[in-house]
Parts: C-alpha cells; sequence; structure tokens
C-alpha cells in the first residue's frame, strides 16, 4: 500500500514537471514566434518614419507593441518564473524573460512616443523663418522624448546586466544581437534629448542670450583646436539668431596677469599665458576651462558678459557648406563644402600675408556662412548631419555659464577634448600644440595606430604609435610666405615645423616608456586631474617623417585601446597595431 502511495506521488511529480514543461516549451514556442514578428516591423516603422508617412508608421508601431507586449507576457508567468531557479535551464529562461521584457519597452515606451512625434519634428520644421527657429515644436517634443530617452535606458540596461556565461548559444547569439543596437539607439536618442532639453533655452525662449563664438584655426594647433583667432557674438531672442560683433584676436591686449585663476594642473603643464593671451586659451583640452578665460577675456575687452561659448573650426564649416551650397564672396571667391579648409587653413595667407587683411577676409566668410543658415537657405537634414559629424570629430564644443544646461552636456564629445568617462579607461587622448609661431599645422599628418597585450595579471600594457609627418614641399623655405613659416622665429628653420604632442593616459595608468624611431625620447611626466600625462617636443624638416613610441600599464582597461586627439586638417582613421610586452619598454 505503501509502496503504491509512493508510486502515486511520483508519478504525480512526474505528470506536474512533464505538464510544466510541456507549458513553458509551448509558450517559448510563442513567444519566439511573437518576437521574430516584432523585429521586421521596427525595421518598417523606421523606413515609414524616413518616409514622412507618420499615419503608417503609427499602424505598424501598434502592431510591433502588440507582439512584444505578448511576448513578454508570454514569459513572465508564475511557472516560467519558478523554473527560473532550475540550474542550467533557469539562466536561460531568465534571459528570455529579460529579451522579451526590453523588446516590449522599446516598443511600447520608446517606439510609440518617438513615431507620435514624426510629423512634428520634421527636420524642415526647425528652419529658421524670418530669420528666427520656430521654438515651440522643440518645446512640445521634450516630454515625449525624455519619455522614449527613458525607456531605451531602461532597456538597454536589462539587457546589458544578463550573465551570457551559463547561456546556450542561440540564446546567447540573441543577447549579443540585441545589446549593441540597444546601446546605439539609446545613445542617440539620448544625444537628441539633451538637444531639444538645451535648445529653447540657448535660442532664447526665455530671454535674450549672447553666446561668444570662437573659430579655432588647426593650421595652428592647439590642444582643442587651434588658435581662436575669430570670434564673434551671436545674440538669440525668441529662436532668432543675430550676428552682432566680430573681433580678432589683434583686438585683444595681453593680459598682464591670467584673467581667472588657473587650475594648478593647467598652470603647471600650460603656463600662466594659457589664461593671458587669447590665442592661448586652447593650450589645453579642457574646453571649459578654455571657453570661461575667452569669457572673461571679452568681458575685460568689450563689457560684455556671455552666456556660454561656442568653438568651430573651418573643417567644420565646410561640413556646414554641403547644406547650404556654395556660396559667394565680396572678394568674388565661391566657397563651398571642397574647399572651404584650404581656402580658410592655408591659401588665405598665400594671398593675405597682412594680419588685418586676413581678418577681413575670415569675417568675411563666417558672416556669409552665418547669414546663409539664418536666412533658412539650407538643407535641414544635411544641416542636422554636418553637426553631427562636426560634434563627433570634436569640432564643435560649448560651454553654458548655466551649470544646470552645461550638465544636459556631460558625458558628451561636445564638452572637451579629454575622453569621456565611457572611453577613459581604454583611451589615449593626443593634443598637439604648435611651438612654431606658424601656420605649419596645415601640412602636419598624423597617423595613430594602438594595441594592448596582457603583460601581467594586474594590467594591461596598452600602446600607441604615432607616424608623425611634415608635407611641406621641400623647398617650402623660400615658396611659403613668412606668415606660414614663421619667420624662422623661436630657432625653428623656415619649412620646418617644430611642436609639442601631450598624450593623455588613462586615469589610474602607469606611464612607460617613449620611443622615436627606436631611440629614447626624452619627455615628461606630469598629472592633469586623474590623467597620467606625458609630454615631448618634435621638429620635422619639410618632408620628413617619423615613429613615436609610447606605452603605458593600465588597470582598469576593459576594451580595446582607442585614440581621442587634436582634431586635424586631415583626419585618418586610428588603426590596430600589434603589440607585445617589449613595446616602447624603458
Amino acid at each position: 500500500m505503501r509502496r503504491r502511495r509512493t508510486l502515486l506521488i511520483v508519478g504525480g511529480l512526474v505528470l506536474v514537471v512533464v505538464a510544466a514543461v510541456a507549458w513553458i516549451g509551448v509558450r517559448a514556442f510563442l513567444a519566439k514566434g511573437e518576437l521574430e514578428a516584432a523585429v521586421p516591423l521596427a525595421q518598417t516603422v523606421r523606413e515609414q518614419v524616413v518616409a514622412d508617412d507618420p499615419g503608417a508608421a503609427g499602424k505598424t508601431a501598434r502592431e510591433l507593441a502588440a507582439h512584444a507586449r505578448s511576448a513578454a507576457g508570454l514569459t513572465s508567468d508564475p511557472i516560467w518564473r519558478a523554473a527560473e531557479i532550475v540550474p542550467w535551464v533557469g539562466p536561460n529562461l531568465t534571459a528570455v524573460r529579460e529579451l522579451a521584457g526590453a523588446t516590449e519597452d522599446v516598443a511600447v515606451g520608446a517606439i510609440t512616443p518617438l513615431v507620435n512625434l514624426a510629423g512634428s519634428l520634421r527636420p524642415e520644421l526647425f528652419k529658421p523663418v524670418d530669420g528666427a527657429v520656430p521654438v515651440e515644436p522643440i518645446v512640445d517634443a521634450q516630454a515625449d522624448v525624455r519619455k522614449a530617452d527613458d525607456a531605451l535606458e531602461d532597456a538597454a540596461e536589462r539587457v546589458r546586466t544578463i550573465d551570457e556565461g551559463p547561456l546556450i548559444s542561440q540564446v546567447r547569439g540573441a543577447v549579443d544581437q540585441l545589446r549593441p543596437v540597444l546601446t546605439e539607439t539609446a545613445d542617440t536618442v539620448d544625444a537628441a534629448r539633451r538637444a531639444i532639453d538645451l535648445m529653447p533655452a540657448m535660442l532664447g525662449a526665455d530671454g535674450p542670450r549672447t553666446y561668444l563664438v570662437m573659430f579655432q584655426n588647426p593650421a595652428e594647433p592647439r590642444a582643442s583646436g587651434g588658435n581662436p583667432g575669430a570670434l564673434a557674438l551671436i545674440g538669440t531672442d525668441g529662436g532668432r539668431i543675430t550676428l552682432l560683433q566680430q573681433a580678432s584676436t589683434a583686438d585683444f591686449p595681453r593680459f598682464p596677469e591670467p584673467v581667472l585663476p588657473l587650475a594648478s594642473d593647467t598652470a603647471g603643464i600650460y603656463g600662466n599665458i594659457t589664461g593671458r593671451w587669447l590665442q592661448n586659451v586652447t593650450l589645453t583640452p579642457r574646453f571649459q576651462e578654455s571657453a570661461q578665460l575667452a569669457s572673461e577675456m571679452w568681458l575685460e575687452r568689450f563689457g560684455t558678459r556671455v552666456d556660454g561659448v561656442l568653438s568651430i573650426d573651418p573643417v567644420a564649416l565646410g561640413y556646414l557648406l554641403d547644406a547650404t551650397g556654395p556660396i559667394a564672396l565680396a572678394t568674388g571667391d565661391e566657397l563651398t563644402s571642397a574647399n572651404a579648409a584650404a581656402l580658410l587653413l592655408n591659401e588665405v595667407y598665400v594671398r593675405y600675408p597682412v594680419g588685418p587683411d586676413q581678418d577681413a577676409f575670415f569675417a568675411a566668410a563666417s558672416g556669409a556662412v552665418f547669414e546663409r543658415i539664418a536666412s533658412g537657405t539650407f538643407d535641414p537634414t544635411k544641416l542636422i548631419g554636418a553637426l553631427a559629424q562636426a560634434g563627433s570629430e570634436r569640432r564643435v564644443l560649448i560651454w553654458n555659464a548655466n551649470a544646470s544646461e552645461q550638465t544636459l552636456l556631460d558625458g558628451t564629445t561636445l564638452t572637451d577634448l579629454l575622453p569621456t568617462a565611457a572611453q577613459a579607461p581604454n583611451a589615449f587622448g593626443v593634443y598637439i600644440n604648435d611651438a612654431t609661431g606658424s601656420k605649419m599645422g596645415y601640412y602636419l599628418d598624423v597617423q595613430t595606430a594602438v594595441g594592448s597585450a596582457q603583460c601581467d595579471s594586474d594590467g594591461k600594457l596598452l600602446g600607441l604609435r604615432l607616424t608623425l609627418t611634415n608635407t611641406a614641399p621641400a623647398d617650402a623655405a623660400t615658396t611659403l610666405n613668412d606668415y606660414i613659416t614663421g619667420q624662422g622665429q623661436y630657432g625653428v628653420p623656415k619649412g620646418s615645423f617644430r611642436f609639442r604632442v601631450i598624450v593623455y593616459a588613462p586615469p589610474g595608468s602607469m606611464p612607460g616608456g617613449v620611443e622615436r624611431d627606436g631611440a629614447v625620447l626624452p619627455s615628461q611626466l606630469a598629472t592633469d586631474g586623474e590623467f597620467p600625462i606625458t609630454q615631448f617636443a618634435i621638429e620635422l624638416a619639410p618632408g620628413e617623417s617619423t615613429t613615436v613610441d609610447l606605452g603605458v600599464t593600465a588597470y582598469e582597461a576593459s576594451g580595446a585601446p582607442e585614440v581621442v586627439a587634436t582634431p586635424k586638417v586631415h583626419l585618418s582613421e586610428t588603426q590596430q597595431a600589434s603589440i607585445n610586452c617589449e613595446f616602447a619598454l624603458q
């Protein structure tokens, strides 16, 4: 009798387990079908939004949300959740539930509100009308964009925290496929949220604003980009943007003392000239400090306290010209996306060897571009793309005097030239400061390569290789004028280019050695905040090329090494190099 009862109990348990397995299996199969139906709909929504068909996009978004809700419901009932504690099987069920939940977060919380905005936030709605950008659509969009951003960040975090170790290949593959897509999309919408939250205030929605615009010149490189030789004061009020004043560094005195107290690291590394000469405020890659110094200098010189400082360079102006089309200048020149960098960074010095004439040309060119954009005569989609490209290359930088507004830009590439918090553990910052007093930076070509090697259990060796070339012609000393070559001042022969390289290593890392063409290169060590730095001088004759290797031991590196660098006239992608544990070892 007891044996029969035991058999019945065991049999009952087996039936329960079999039923539970069948239940989970059926629901997993159904959830798989719902997710597979949802994936192509997400692409369809995107295509319909791009095609400016908000009605169709809304219908598709509702279908997508229904599939996503169903998948999430199928993977979150009590039996499914109870089975998640079972060894081996459980982690896979948990991962599937999190994937389904993340898909629901995106479909319901992000795609639906963004589709609702598709009709009201078309790029052409932001074109100035009679000189004013419509601010109301931007303000109206803020709530939906914030909702979408929160949903995407929640979804990305859910997938980021999935432990892939115990997962079977099919589930791991799904995680690997969804994780980067969610992260990239979340970053994109986060950037849109920051822009939409910040733009109305900067456009003067709450009252008049004034901004100082610095045009950095990479032909005379500085860590943050270049000598800010040309400047403009713009005003905003209710979306209307007005060019109020233009100036150059020639309009500013050499201040006897720094106009603001310098950070001790800035003073120690770059000297107090950073705060005394306007053309030197960008010696540091910390643009927030550069901007505050420039703002104070403008106040002392012209009596206007600005609400912020913007920075852009002629290469970025070239990107904007792709959106505006060619612009005729009073000089008879036609400024285009193809010739802007060469004309503004080199040819102008050949044509006008006297400073005031150069300043007048820069003022005319920048004023013409401003007028074209303020008039609304441009392709808005191309303009947004141009600004995005310039921002990603650190050619557009922003500082707001209002601390709460500046906080909206924290963690982006728009605040300074330092690696972002996400980049810092694996990144080198490579910055160049001219030491020739010339415009020879136009001819400097910089190629970068990075690699890593695991040499001990505590840290990882990160290696940086710089290939530096002076591309000036062999007869530069006689064919280039004194304004370009620097007239041989500071002991630099005409046509040669002397500059300092400052390399910022990952926080907490240990600097190693520096070699130039296989020989030890004298260098100086210092720290700038949390960054260990190594700096050294290089001088290159026309046509000369050299290779510099630098290694550091990083203790928090977890990804592939990368480079954040002074934006140069000509950009090149960082290459991956194969290094060993003897790389730049001293």
